[in-house]
């Protein structure tokens, strides 16, 4: 069969082919009629209209199984109504301005998707693993945890990994907007997804292709692309009152005059809403642009709602701090230096995905210790993991956990350990090692965002954490915030959140596992980082692609714009088309005039509608 004839080609191309149908029909047909064929014109009109009218009917009875109802209705009666009083010409108008409206909606949503559908086709298929000292060519979905991958200059990053080079130098525009090349660290994780830039580099696979970043974001673009907004189907319910207007007005015009082109003319003037144009192309739109910066806004209702935010409540963790903890000191016990373990630990993290194990890595590289990899690794989420780094059984996590792991007996020094300290516990060789502690410093961001949500309209700011309350107040002293509650668990999350609704639209800020509940609460529930695996992804409404928090009111900010653009576009259209009708009504429009009217306010509404791909 051939390409174009294939059934998904063939449903993308039926608006161009139906509307060049109706306008070769229209052409055609006058130029009969200027050659003075009159009867020939007038079966090339109806043949025109005919053809547009079965698509219609076809779309109406597929829409009325699915339990929807459109103004689709009234260019159907047109056109229908027209080729009954032999009016063809004025149902050929009525079908070229039908096609080409279905023509430039589909042209103006595609133009509104590009940013976030340029996503899509960015997917890598086949990566080069090391097979010993070779390299063999596979496809992604055979990699696993802990190959070794080469990914080369030009490449998109086939899977999530941790660098073993020295440095690379990627293009994160496609995942977070940012324009300028990013250079990563040797021990960073690389988001697939990503474009190597610069010279090849091998990578340490961290998660199969199925629950990388880059297959995430697909999944969620997708999702937001076949999503419909609150918006658009209050739309459809409004189609049914304008139908039935139209059909009081369209019916009294006729009794009144005693005249059926009236009816025709007021029938004509109807078709389509601008309603039912504007709103689906604003709207996607704004999700559009928003994907444009970094941030990926996953069905149309999240839109709607992100537009009428008026509380956020923030996590702690990785939202108000930077969830990119630093190693602020190393404490060895007898028998071992700080430097042995750092790099052991940092060896065996190369392995890990936990936050903290970046953390390792990066501090270890700093101060020039030699990394080694690892070998047979074994993870325990949340509490720790174990593996060979050389000739050495190491074993790191909490200290309870490593405790567990010990053969000697032996225990860690807490001396002068603040209790709200993060550490990680290491053991060597069955023996207790040391202590690495950690910080969590405030974003750089936090208080310009906190300050930019405020300036946006937002009238309450509160910060949720799981920490103690002490500790969680104390690193948000130097914030605006209009409340801090801590010792939160998931649970506590949700009471807060829904306490939090009782007084406006709330938006939840938050990375982790525990905080999906919350999020899912929320009215719009906003996740920090893209990995589809994470929890937090999936039952959030808005992902936030870029690490990078001030983009948060600047998408507030997109939807606002794009739901009054949506707004404007409909009321005027409604207005316009609704002054059209009563001229027709009184006999001022004549059915042609009357459709060309119509089709300059379909096109002028879809144009402004337009407008939220910009500013």
């Amino acid at each position: 069969m051939p390409d174009f004839l294939q059934p998904t080609r063939l449903r993308e191309s039926l608006p161009v082919l139906l509307a060049g149908l109706a306008l070769l029909c229209l052409v055609g047909g006058g130029l009969l009629y200027i050659a003075e064929y009159p009867q020939l014109a007038a079966k090339a009109w109806f043949i025109g209209g005919a053809a547009v009218l079965v698509v219609l009917v076809i779309d109406i009875l597929r829409a009325l199984l699915n339990g929807r109802m459109g103004v689709d209705a009234i260019a159907a009666l047109s056109i229908g109504v027209g080729l009954a009083l032999d009016e063809n010409l004025a149902a050929a108008i009525v079908a070229v301005m039908y096609a080409g409206g279905q023509l430039l909606e589909s042209f103006a949503e595609g133009r509104a998707r590009r940013d976030m559908t340029a996503l899509l086709g960015r997917v890598s298929r086949t990566a080069m693993l090391y097979r010993g000292t070779s390299l063999e060519s596979v496809s992604i979905e055979a990699l696993k945890p802990q190959d070794r991958i080469l990914v080369r200059k030009g490449e998109v990053v086939p899977v999530d990994g941790r660098l073993l080079a020295a440095t690379a130098v990627l293009d994160l525009s496609a995942l977070t907007g940012e324009s300028l090349p990013v250079p990563i660290a040797i021990g960073a994780e690389v988001p697939s997804g990503a474009t190597v830039l610069g010279d090849a580099f091998d990578l340490l696979v961290l998660r199969e292709s199925k629950e990388s970043t880059y297959a995430g974001i697909v999944r969620l673009v997708e999702q937001a692309q076949a999503s419909r907004a609150p918006m658009a189907r209050l739309a459809d319910r409004y189609a049914l009152v304008f139908l039935g207007i139209t059909l009081l007005l369209a019916g009294g015009a006729w009794w009144w005059s005693g005249e059926a082109t009236r009816a025709l003319a007021v029938l004509v003037v109807a078709t389509p809403c601008p309603l039912i144009l504007a709103v689906p192309v604003a709207v996607i739109a704004g999700m559009s642009r928003a994907a444009s910066h970094g941030v990926l806004v996953k069905t149309a209702g999240a839109l709607e709602a992100l537009a009428a935010v008026t509380t956020v409540v923030v996590d702690k963790t990785g939202t108000v701090t930077s969830a990119r903890p630093e190693v602020s000191d190393v404490r060895a016990e007898a028998g071992f230096t700080a430097d042995d373990v750092l790099a052991l630990a940092a060896s065996l993290d190369q392995a890990s995905s936990h936050v903290a194990a970046e953390a390792l890595v990066r501090a270890a590289t700093a101060r020039g210790l030699t990394l080694t990899l690892p070998q047979s690794v074994v993870e325990d989420p949340g509490r720790g993991l174990s593996g060979r780094v050389g000739d050495r059984q190491i074993v790191l996590g909490g200290s309870g956990y490593v405790l567990t792991k010990l053969s000697d007996g032996s225990a860690f020094t807490r001396a002068g350990v603040d209790s709200g300290t993060a550490v990680v516990a290491v053991g060597i060789d069955g023996h207790a090692a040391g202590l690495i502690l950690l910080s969590d410093p405030i974003r750089t961001d936090a208080g310009a965002t906190i300050a930019a949500f405020r300036a946006g309209g937002v009238r309450r700011i509160v910060m949720a954490s799981g920490d103690r309350t002490d500790v969680a107040e104390k690193a948000s002293s130097t914030l605006a915030l209009d409340a801090v509650a801590g010792d939160l668990t998931p649970e506590g999350k949700v009471d807060l959140i829904r306490q939090e609704k009782l007084g406006g639209v709330v938006m939840m800020v938050g990375d982790g596992v525990n905080d999906a509940p919350a999020l899912a609460l929320a009215d719009v529930g906003v996740a920090i980082g893209a990995r589809g695996s994470a929890a937090s992804s999936e039952a959030a409404d808005v992902v936030l692609l870029a690490d990078d928090l001030s983009r948060l009111p600047l998408a507030c900010g997109i939807a606002r714009r794009s739901r009054k653009i949506a707004r404007q576009s409909a009321v005027a259209g409604l207005v316009l088309s609704g002054g059209a009708m009563v001229l027709a009504a009184l006999g001022y429009l004549a059915p042609v005039q009357g459709a060309l009217l119509q089709e300059v306010i379909d096109v002028a509404v879809i144009l402004n509608a337009l407008r939220a791909l910009r500013g």
